[in-house]
């Protein structure tokens, strides 16, 4: 490990950045993924046709103001040295407001669409500032491995933070309640997963940028905003990290619709029970943990764009193996290699941007990734509610379709060339 570690950085703080994708991927697994999900379209929007597409548009309105606002508050965080401040903020607004969840119930559309918003753009802004320690942390040629060690734990996080809401959902019954009754408490226990492993962060992991000098502290938002300005001049040395953006919209746009609408696939198409949804996703949390940290080192072996191009691949199988799935076990198939490329391609594409990054601005470069990122949350899965609700409940149409993303993605990182977007740093 130490080989791949920057000068002075340490084990511990390596698994202290580690930690903050323990944390918060409970809230994707949980919040996104497996539970809240369809409990909002089963239980708080009572079923109605919109109330996928009303899922999907929930987040979109979260991810239009993280693409609004993430690039700024990096730039900020960069000019400031305040990475490890504004992640502290964000951490404490994800969790207080994915805590207040637990108050949500049959007709409360108006009150979880507002702590889904202010969660999930904390917990985008987040993510995006974790990701922007890495280029700090970790070695050029060794950020493939690193960002794996990073999202492979991640889904250990995620596998905590499941496994506690299954055994509390499946002793339900136990305690007198229904199935559906048991969800709202998932929502504490998310958000106590997520304020415990983000403390391990914030005790050990150090903020090693410095400070830019502003002149009028009451124009630090103009400052960030200039660093923005300068970046969009420079734009065509930067031509190989932009490539990268736009493939990161096309194919994450595939992978948000993954995770935003899997559970609901599991049980409106393939007739899964709760129960049964929760224990595919812990399993599908495995393979992607296999997934994030084999294709760690193999990027590194082979290079990241190649990598990348293997899952991608590995995505449009994924598709055809859903659409034709009528089975529970042909659908487990599916799942599961969607699960060893969604661990894959996320922490490829993180591994991409901090290699084309020059470390001195990394949150400003994260936020743009952010912004890319939260644009194909907003197209993938308004995609694939729009077209389950125009064909009138066809989800199998609208998984098929999810397809085209990953094609084109494909054919955007031909054109990106690594030698040239790593030289572009210097």
């Amino acid at each position: 490990m130490s080989s791949a570690l920057n000068p002075g950085v340490t084990k511990r703080e390596v698994f202290a950045w580690s930690m903050y994708d323990f944390a918060n991927s409970g809230y994707t697994t949980v919040v996104l993924t497996a539970v809240f999900n369809a409990y909002f379209v089963s239980v708080i929007a009572q079923k109605a046709e919109w109330a996928t597409f009303a899922w999907t548009a929930i987040l979109a309105a979260s991810y239009l103001a993280v693409m609004i606002a993430g690039p700024i508050i990096g730039a900020y965080a960069d000019a400031h040295a305040a990475k490890k401040r504004v992640l502290m903020m964000v951490t404490v607004g994800c969790v207080v407001s994915t805590a207040l969840l637990f108050d949500t119930g049959s007709g409360t559309i108006a009150w979880a669409a507002v702590l889904i918003i202010i969660s999930n753009f904390c917990y985008a802004i987040g993510e995006n500032i974790t990701a922007a320690f890495l280029p700090e942390l970790a070695k050029p040629e060794a950020l493939g491995k690193v960002s794996g060690w990073g999202w492979s734990w991640g889904y250990v996080g995620g596998l905590v933070a499941l496994g506690l809401c299954l055994a509390w959902i499946m002793t339900a019954e136990s305690r007198g309640q229904t199935t559906s009754q048991a969800v709202p408490a998932t929502n504490l226990i998310t958000a106590a997963v997520y304020a415990l492993g983000a403390m391990v962060t914030f005790v050990w992991l150090k903020e090693r940028a410095i400070p830019v000098p502003v002149s009028n502290p009451l124009a630090d938002p103009v400052s960030a905003l200039g660093r923005l300005a300068q970046t969009a001049r420079e734009a065509s040395r930067y031509r190989d990290l932009w490539r990268v953006f736009l493939c990161g919209t096309c194919y994450q746009a595939g992978v948000a619709t993954v995770i935003t609408l899997a559970a609901i696939y599991a049980q409106e198409v393939m007739g899964f029970s709760t129960q049964d949804t929760l224990v595919l996703v812990l399993v599908v949390n495995v393979t992607a943990c296999v997934g994030a940290f084999g294709f760690g080192y193999v990027q590194d072996a082979i290079g990241k764009k190649k990598a990348l191009a293997i899952t991608l691949v590995g995505w449009m199988a994924m598709v055809l193996f859903a659409w034709f799935a009528t089975t529970p076990a042909l659908f487990w198939v599916a799942a599961n290699l969607a699960g060893i490329c969604m661990g894959s391609s996320q922490s490829a594409g993180r591994a991409l941007v901090a290699f084309f990054s020059p470390a001195a601005r990394a949150g400003e470069f994260f936020g743009l990734w952010g912004v890319a990122t939260r644009l194909s949350a907003i197209l993938g899965p308004l995609t694939y509610g729009a077209i389950s609700w125009i064909s009138g409940g066809n989800h199998r149409l609208a998984m098929l379709i999810t397809g085209v993303f990953f094609v084109s993605a494909l054919i955007v990182l031909a054109g990106v060339n690594e030698a040239r977007g790593r030289a572009a740093v210097s």
